[in-house]
Formats: C-alpha cells, structure tokens, sequence
C-alpha cells in the first residue's frame, strides 16, 4: 500500500514539471452553498487535469529503470498527460484510443508528441491493445489509476491543500478509478486525520458507492453521465482498499446538479471546467458535502472539454 513517504518522494520527483495550483474562492458561491468553499483549481495544471501528477511519477520511474518506449490507453485527461511527461522527457509513447476519440482529445494528445493508435470502442479494447505494444517493443504501459507511482503522484494534491489552508475540515474529491482520492487519502490522513475527505461520484456512475456499500469491488454497467471522467466501470485493486479504509463518506450527484455546478462556475468564477471537476461543487451547492461551520476544499480535478459539446454540459 502506498505511504506518506512515497507521496513525499513523488513530489520531489514531479515538482519540476508540474504547476503548484492555486486555491480560488468565490463570496457568490460561499453564499450559494451555505459552507466556507475553496476551489484547488487542478484544471489550471500542465495538462489541464490533475493526471500529469501521477503521469509523470510513473514515466519517471521507467525512465530510471530503462524504458524507452511508453505506451497508455485513454483519449482523455491520462493520455494527454502521459503523451506530455514522456515527449519532455524524450520517450516515445503511443498513447490507444477509441475509434470514435473525439478529435480535439486526439488532437491535444498529438500536439503533446504522443502518436496515437485507434482500436475497438471500450477500455477492453484499448488495455491489451496498449500493453501488447508496450510487450512487443520492451516498453512499460501506464495505468491511469491502479498504480502504486500513479496514487503517489495524485497524493501531492493533498500536500498542497495541507499547505495552502493549513484549517481545512473537508476535502471533496471527484472519483472516477480512485487514484486521486486514494493519494489524497494517504497523504492528508497520515498528517491530518481529522480532516475529512469526501468523495462523489455521479448517480449515473455510482461503482465506488456500491463498492464500499458491499464491501467488496462492485461493477456497474457503462455510464452516460456527462462527468466523462468519472466513467469507470469499477475501483482498481489499490485503490480501492485504501478507500475503505480511510473515507469518510461518498455522495453521489444527479445530472442536473453537475450541469448547474458547471453554469456556476463557469458564470460566477470565470473559470472553464469540465463536468468530472464540477461534481464536487455540485455536491457542496446541493449541501451533501460538508456544514455550514466547515472550511471545505473542493478540487476542480480538470479543464479539458471540447467547446462543441460544451452545451451539452449545461443546463437547458
């Protein structure tokens, strides 16, 4: 299991290549929710989203043991990130995507020097595909979350907020596979463990909520939330354990609400997010997360959303 002193260790790793994120506040959305909220603004980070942390630990760690060719399956925020660390650090990578990888994704994926390869519509597709070229040319492939320098390398977000805003009660965390939630969990319970972490997930998309409601990891079927992001279909192996033993609480948020979180702050903050990053304020505006005497941190985990299909992600 990953420990405080890997988390440390990440950040030392990563500290170069990544942007210590600001903490925004907002008077309105203080007023909205009722609650103290301050905004760790992950979608401001190289990349666009929070996934360059645990990226470039893990292409790090390859590039010390060898590697030389990198590959990772995902048209999203991790296969951006993975093309951006191992184009700076001179490792060629392929990144496998869907053939129907929405342009601007595969676009942004390019311009970071990553190649892309289609293949099939679903991650069962795209994994063995990703790991066959990884095996094929003595390369390593990067999960987007069930890793231990993955967990490490998302954790620094908690360091950061511990710093930032030394008071903190709440932190809510977005939960797609885990891996952010599960770094920040080890990083903030191990210096703080009164703090609590709360994380949310869509209603569409609820596999973590079954999952810790059953003690055990617990499948859903594909979801269509908007929160694309948060679109697992289950918890990986490491993460998940770690979930259930240090969260405080998982609440989970209607479409509506995520679409009116994204208005809001887009409107009220002027700040661009995607649907994955506006659950937690979605949470916050709804009350399901964190009093009114409490000192909240919300991650906003990334920005990266196609403005053709920006409509579709507010309310009608």
């Amino acid at each position: 299991m990953v420990k405080l002193e890997d988390i440390e260790k990440a950040r030392k790793e990563i500290n170069a290549f990544i942007h210590e994120t600001p903490i925004l506040v907002s008077e309105l959305l203080d007023a909205q929710a009722g609650r103290e909220i301050y905004l760790k603004s992950e979608h401001l980070q190289k990349t666009g989203s929070f996934k360059i942390r645990g990226a470039t630990n893990a292409v790090k760690r390859a590039e010390r043991e060898g590697a030389r060719f990198i590959t990772a399956a995902s048209s999203g925020n991790h296969g951006q990130a993975v093309a951006y660390i191992a184009g700076k650090l001179g490792i060629p990578a392929v990144i496998v995507v869907p053939e129907d990888a929405n342009r601007a994704k595969v676009a942004a994926i390019e311009a970071y020097g990553g190649q892309v390869e289609y293949c099939g519509l679903t991650s069962a597709d795209r994994i063995p595909r990703a790991k066959q070229l990884a095996k094929e040319q003595d390369g390593v492939y990067i999960p987007p979350y069930d890793h231990p320098d993955i967990i490490a390398g998302q954790g620094t977000v908690g360091l950061e907020i511990l710093e930032q805003l030394p008071d903190v009660d709440v932190i809510v965390v977005p939960v797609g596979g885990g891996g952010l939630i599960s770094g920040i969990l080890t990083a903030v319970k191990a210096i703080r463990p009164e703090v609590k972490i709360i994380g949310v997930e869509p209603e569409t998309g609820n596999d973590t909520f079954l999952s810790l409601e059953f003690g055990t990891i617990t499948a859903v079927a594909g979801s269509s939330s908007i929160a694309d992001g948060l679109r697992t279909s289950q918890p990986g192996d490491l993460t998940f354990p770690i979930l259930q033993q240090y969260i405080d609480g998982i609440v989970l948020v209607s479409e509506d609400e995520i679409k009116h979180a994204m208005q809001f702050v887009i409107e009220r903050t002027k700040q661009l997010i995607e649907p994955s990053a506006a659950t937690g304020v979605a949470a916050v505006l709804a009350g399901k997360a964190g009093a009114q005497n409490e000192k909240i941190a919300v991650i906003l985990s990334g920005g990266n959303i196609d403005l053709m299909e920006l409509r579709h992600c507010l309310p009608d």
